[in-house]
């Protein structure tokens, strides 16, 4: 199987590193990829904005397979430009359509969804510029905390979770008048769920679907979930607090009849559907949908893939999921990503990146219960000079397999500490909130 990877992140390169494995690769490539992925594919320089690019360099490579990492070019519309081309339609493709890809395009599309269909998500309403008075009244109705979405595509950054009352209204009108750009043109108002947070993974044809390891991952900048959002800084699997039970509630209550819905909604949905969900005493509720893998869930979740992941894609494109089943290892995949110094805010790229000679994106090993425990995946990196420096926020995610969060949590920070760039940042406790867990 010849196989092009759409994107240049973390995610992409723990795809282009899982795939590597499967005996049933012929070729390996990555649009754009980044130096990680050029250990181990080989990479393609286009803009993945224009599909007309993404189209020719398929058929110069004689392309069998597409998978999209991003969200972006599921929203626009990538899947419909293959479906609509003779010449790209037999391609399997794994990601949904452009009306599938409004389960994350459109917050108000996902949460009319699961309103329809009766998966347990937050009370909300959505407000545009027209009422926005109603959306005053509704704040008002509810108890704070306050969470206010930008209903489009806002890069990570269109959720506000407020204590003041005043300020939610202010932000409201901040909001609708454009801080978001036109991802805030409409805004849902949801009531606050109080629980702890998870992501739980599905890889469907349709009609069919696999569930993949679960994941927590740590969104803010500083130790102990303070400072600003920002687009991931570490990831632990699994999750202590979904055991079998809650996983068994996830499954009947949300993956069901999220894919029973689609199909009654005639959308035909092939792809991966990531479900952010709130762990509230015991009950799962959806708190977002993606329609993609996470990031940097996706490099502590395919570490833990003892089955052939191309071979899934392979039965996805024909149909044949239910045929499939998944392996997992049992041991703690743990993550954490390096950052430039300033992110999420203002950042200097360029810096020479030392420390990377353990990076086991070159390992060709076939069974990944053998690979080094060590995984170092390459985010915001560039080439330059014949060196790796940096080139973006999120620069390096390294993932650790071990016994349990106590060992991986020694092992990732031994390995973290030998890689140095100027003014590296990272979390120090990745993990830790789940060391004394006890449901």
């Amino acid at each position: 199987m010849r196989v092009l990877i759409i994107g240049s992140g973390g995610r992409e390169s723990a795809f282009a590193w899982k795939l590597s494995k499967s005996p049933l690769l012929e070729a390996l490539f990555c649009a754009p990829g980044n130096p990680g992925t050029a250990q181990i594919a080989a990479n393609i320089e286009i803009n993945i904005k224009d599909f007309s690019l993404i189209k020719s360099a398929v058929l110069q490579h004689r392309i069998q397979m597409v998978l999209v990492g991003p969200e972006d070019p599921l929203v626009n519309g990538l899947r419909d430009y293959f479906e609509g081309d003779p010449q790209l339609k037999d391609v399997i493709f794994i990601g949904p359509d452009s009306t599938g890809a409004q389960l994350e395009g459109s917050k108000d599309f996902a949460k009319s969804f699961m309103q329809r269909w009766s998966i347990p998500t937050a009370g909300f309403k959505s407000f545009d510029s027209t009422n926005t008075n109603d959306g005053d009244s509704y704040l008002d109705s509810l108890i704070p905390p306050y969470v206010l979405k930008a209903d489009g595509l806002a890069a990570g950054k269109g959720v506000l979770i407020l204590d003041d009352l005043a300020e939610a209204k202010r932000e409201l009108r901040a909001v609708l008048g454009g801080r978001f750009g036109s991802a805030g043109n409409r805004v849902v108002i949801e009531e606050y769920l109080n629980g702890i947070e998870l992501s739980v993974f599905v890889l469907t044809d349709g009609e069919n679907y696999l569930i993949l390891p679960e994941a927590k991952d740590y969104k803010r900048i500083g130790d102990g979930d303070m400072g600003l959002n920002t687009g991931g800084m570490g990831a632990v699997s699994p999750v202590p607090f979904a055991g079998e039970v809650f996983m068994k509630k996830v499954e009947e209550r949300i993956v069901k009849p999220t894919i029973a819905g689609l199909k009654a909604d005639g959308i035909t949905y092939k792809g991966f559907i990531f479900i952010g969900l709130m762990n509230c005493k015991g009950d799962p509720y959806v708190i977002e949908y993606n329609v993609r893998m996470g990031d940097p869930e996706t490099e502590a979740v395919l570490p833990r893939i003892s089955s052939d992941l191309l071979a899934h894609f392979i039965a996805l494109g024909k149909g044949t999921l239910n045929n499939e089943k998944i392996l997992i290892n049992p041991m703690t995949a743990l993550t954490v990503v390096t950052v430039s110094g300033g992110y999420p805010e203002e950042f200097v790229k360029g810096y020479e990146i030392s420390g990377l000679e353990n990076d086991t994106n070159t390992d060709t090993n076939t069974d990944s219960d053998s690979d080094s425990d060590t995984m170092i995946f390459h985010s915001g990196t560039k080439m330059a000079d014949g060196k790796v420096v940096t080139n973006g926020g999120r620069v390096l995610a390294v993932t650790v397999l071990a016994e349990n969060i106590a060992e991986a949590r020694e092992a990732v920070y031994s390995q973290v500490k030998r890689i140095n760039y100027k003014d590296i940042f990272y979390r120090s406790d990745i993990g830790m909130d789940l060391l004394s867990y006890k449901g």
